[in-house]
């Protein structure tokens, strides 16, 4: 146990030196937020500040032109489509709609000329300013008020609430979707980051030569096991400092905004209705978006202990039980490019974990699929925390999930070493399947 524990030490303070691992400890949470937000700001800002020019040859927009939004204005141009078209070329409109003379009951040829191909979004956004104008004129013409059918239509906001054996508890679909994922997806990013790491750092002491000198004095199960601990070491210290870096900076934030600027902020964003601005707009949106998942989040009622120590729990399990099949596939083969036969099988059960609990939780996280997921080890690790936010899992399931993870964990272990003892020492042979299988069951 001292030898293993040694080489735990070596594995774990190696990396934690290493000035990789310092940074991405400094800019991961950044990076984290940046992978999912830049996205959607490009998106909004490659779409934003949008012109289009109406031509309305047919009196669609006789009266008022479609309101401009945050993303999108319209300007009138020519009725004639020839005038409209250079109009069109000299100010450099983002897109010119043409509407021709129609039949309101049946509109037809309508078009939209842009220099190069229109986004979906402003497409999309073009459609619906011109299929509301013909609601209109369709509501005018049949003697209806298009304000009274508006306030005829409803927008109730469910409360969910969950019945069990505990008693009812409110919950919210939303909140539980997304803790979910998140705690999926990170089970999902640190098993292959850190699996691959003990696969390359076995082939990097195997191709060197080194590890001749290390099983000298400890055995190649001991070398493995202290590899693997040593690894999950690292990634438990990398995912601690994420969570106080973003807490950090979630505080500093929030305290960097005085109370009272806030209270004169909306204030002023109330009373500007005069001079309203899309910098204005946007800011009330976001203010509404995080009051209401604020509110969310309040009603959800999460069992947030449960869900954090399932989570360190599966997280460790998972990271264990994949650690010692890469360990396996790294001290099989010479090169990188000889793991990729190897690395198919072992990595495909947690691609299709992620993508398949991407259907199961939108119909249902406690059916019978999600239950065989989240009990097979290979899947059980984000399948379980994927189904726990949801609620539902009776304490059977979670315990029998945690043993059979637990017995996966040995059986890998045992198949790894059976394979690491032999294939760490074997140099220029390919490997196959049937050697593998060949090596379980060396004596000695």
């Amino acid at each position: 146990m001292s030898k293993i524990w040694l080489i735990v030490q070596r594995e774990y303070l190696t990396r934690v030196r290493k000035k990789s691992f310092i940074i991405m400890s400094l800019i991961g949470p950044l990076l984290t937020v940046g992978m999912f937000a830049v996205p959607v700001l490009i998106a909004k800002m490659s779409d934003s500040g949008k012109v289009v020019a109406v031509s309305d040859a047919g009196g669609l927009f006789t009266e008022n032109l479609p309101e401009a939004k945050d993303d999108i204005s319209f300007t009138r141009a020519s009725a004639d489509l020839a005038t409209a078209k250079a109009e069109f070329k000299k100010a450099k409109y983002d897109a010119l709609l043409y509407v021709p003379k129609l039949d309101v009951a049946n509109p037809t040829g309508f078009q939209v000329f842009s220099r190069k191909g229109l986004s979906m979004s402003l497409e999309n956004d073009i459609n619906r300013a011109v299929n509301n104008a013909i609601e209109n004129q369709r509501l005018r013409a049949a003697g209806l008020d298009h304000k009274v059918l508006d306030n005829l239509k409803a927008d109730v906001d469910l409360q969910t609430v969950s019945l069990s054996d505990d008693g009812e508890k409110s919950s919210s679909t939303g909140i539980s979707t997304a803790v979910a994922y998140f705690f999926g997806f990170l089970i999902y990013i640190f098993i292959f980051i850190y699996g691959v790491q003990i696969m390359r750092g076995v082939m990097e002491e195997k191709t060197s030569r080194i590890v001749e000198v290390v099983i000298s004095s400890v055995k190649p199960f001991q070398l493995m096991m202290g590899k693997v601990l040593g690894i999950a070491a690292v990634g438990f210290t990398q995912l601690a400092l994420w969570v106080l870096l973003s807490m950090g900076i979630s505080s500093v934030m929030a305290g960097s905004i005085s109370p009272d600027k806030v209270v004169e902020d909306r204030a002023a964003r109330t009373t500007a209705l005069v001079r309203p601005t899309t910098t204005q707009d946007q800011a009330a949106k976001q203010d509404n978006v995080a009051a209401k998942f604020s509110q969310a989040l309040k009603s959800a009622d999460l069992n947030m202990p449960l869900l954090i120590a399932c989570f360190l729990f599966y997280f460790l399990g998972g990271y264990l039980f994949y650690g010692a099949l890469f360990g396996a596939i790294g001290s099989a083969v010479d090169s990188e490019t000889d793991t990729q036969q190897f690395m198919m099988p072992v990595t495909m059960p947690l691609v299709l974990t992620f993508v398949v609990s991407q259907a199961v939780l939108t119909t249902n996280p406690n059916g019978s699929v999600a239950f065989w997921m989240s009990m097979f080890p290979l899947t059980s690790p984000i399948a379980m925390m994927m189904r726990l936010p949801f609620g539902g899992v009776p304490a059977w399931q979670l315990g029998l999930s945690m043993l059979l993870l637990i017995a996966g964990f040995m059986f890998a272990i045992w198949v790894a070493g059976r394979i690491y003892r032999v294939g760490i020492l074997m140099y220029g042979k390919k490997v196959n399947y049937r050697e593998l299988s060949r090596w379980l069951f060396y004596k000695g």
